[in-house]
């Protein structure tokens, strides 16, 4: 990790140096997206671009930046721990106080469908657009694509999504794209996570775009861990598995993840709020026995 700033000085830089976030960018130490390991450890926080604040019963657990950030710092520093996926807003205070060195990261790109709203399913990409992910030299972008064959504004955010394939896959950046199938019950917006769902999902991610050769998925568990095999061999691009939230079960859910981090196409795991905000408080431990499935 290089010298930066604390996380009490970032505000006093933003308001009188703002051109500090490119020049830490520019002289980020970069790896590769996949390193010895053959596996990934990526830490996810761009759930606080949505809206989408609560963890458990807290409902505004992530609110508080400073401290998002402390767990973020700490979950970074763990050995095994690959990179971060996250928001511009986030991405340039962990540039600021120098903790992306040596390390994967991911811009999360279209934050638009907000937890609870209406529009919910129009996930436009309000976030990273390719061309900021080159400039930055980050090292890939995510995509959240989810698709309720009952709504018609589905089909804005498949294309919009089939253009952001092809827009990384010109600059030779990965794309992370994380499908679901999902639906409205009594107005409120439910993930199908049963393994027909999932396996649909997969096969319309997997052919989004002029060109594959970039795209990776970013898949759940399914309901029943013992249908990923077969769902997991709907495709041949690389995939990690999306974490989630785990409730009160978390052994539970690193069982299921280690389970499904055997399957071949599956390259690692992407988690986010289970590991830094654990029912136990409990940060590096919950860090390390996730990287310790890998």
């Amino acid at each position: 990790m290089s010298a930066g700033i604390r996380i009490s000085e970032l505000v006093r830089v933003r308001t009188l140096h703002p051109e500090a976030v490119a020049e830490a960018a520019a002289r980020r130490r970069r790896r590769p997206l996949v390193g010895a390991s053959g596996r990934l450890m990526i830490i996810a926080a761009d759930h606080p671009a949505r809206g989408a604040l609560g963890v458990g019963d807290r409902e505004f657990a992530m609110a508080n930046r400073a401290d998002l950030l402390e767990r973020l710092c700490l979950a970074l520093s763990r050995p095994g721990v690959d990179g971060v996926l996250a928001t511009a807003d986030i991405l340039d205070d962990l540039l600021l106080l120098g903790a992306l060195d040596d390390k994967v990261v991911v811009g999360s790109m279209n934050r638009g469908g907000l937890a609870g709203a209406a529009f919910e399913l129009d996930d436009r990409f309000t976030g990273h657009r390719a061309e900021d992910l080159e400039r930055h030299g980050f090292d890939a972008g995510k995509l959240l694509l989810r698709i309720d064959y009952e709504d018609a504004g589905s089909l804005n955010t498949l294309h919009s999504a089939a253009r952001t394939v092809d827009g990384m896959a010109e600059r030779r950046l990965p794309v992370f794209v994380e499908p679901f199938i999902s639906r409205r019950v009594a107005g409120k917006l439910l993930t199908d996570l049963s393994p027909e769902a999932v396996t649909r999902s997969i096969a319309i991610a997997s052919g989004l775009g002029g060109s594959s050769a970039y795209t990776w998925l970013k898949v759940p568990v399914t309901a029943d861990p013992d249908d990923m095999a077969r769902v997991m061999e709907t495709s041949t691009l690389p995939a990690v598995l999306l974490g989630g939230e785990v409730g009160g079960d978390q052994d539970g859910a690193y069982e299921k993840w280690r389970k499904a981090l055997r399957l071949p196409t599956v390259q690692g795991l992407v988690v986010g709020r289970s590991l830094l905000y654990p029912a136990d408080g409990d940060v590096t431990g919950a860090v390390d026995t996730a990287v310790g499935l890998l």
